[in-house]
């Protein structure tokens, strides 16, 4: 979890900051963040795309790193995803289809329905808390 933190960092719309990890047999698959569609602008940088007081500019941590998985050629069946904070429901049903077998969230994070729909279909959801992680500080640059 402290791993799907830090990657966590990298994510540029600050709405949320979320990472997730995709890991099996203690080999990380892959990794994603939350963050623009390849090639258009930041919402660090040129704002939100908001609707529905969501911000739809960006794709979710869990969908990158299931997408970053496939471009590299990572078989994720039978997966676990440590994620910062637990799956909406478009995410978690991404997962699922995946083949992802455990996801291990450190908060809870708006859809309930996951719950339900994990424990159908053998899918083990685990609440893991956020670990505190103090990441190094760097010296400040000399020009």
């Amino acid at each position: 979890m402290s791993i799907a933190q830090v990657v966590a960092t990298r994510s540029t719309c600050p709405r949320k900051y979320v990472g997730a990890v995709l890991v099996r047999n203690r080999i990380i698959l892959s990794t994603g963040y939350n963050g623009s569609i390849r090639g258009m602008p930041h919402c660090t940088d040129v704002g939100h795309m908001m609707e529905d007081g969501h911000c739809v500019a960006t794709i979710h941590a869990e969908a990158n790193a299931v997408i970053q998985a496939a471009r590299s050629g990572a078989n994720i069946d039978g997966a676990t995803t440590y994620v910062t904070a637990s799956p909406c429901w478009h995410c978690f049903k991404q997962l699922a289809n995946a083949g992802v077998v455990r996801i291990c969230y450190g908060e809870f994070y708006r859809d309930e329905r996951i719950f339900d729909v994990a424990s159908k279909i053998g899918l083990e959801l685990v609440h893991v808390p956020l670990p505190g992680v103090s990441l190094p500080k760097l010296p400040p640059q000399t020009t």
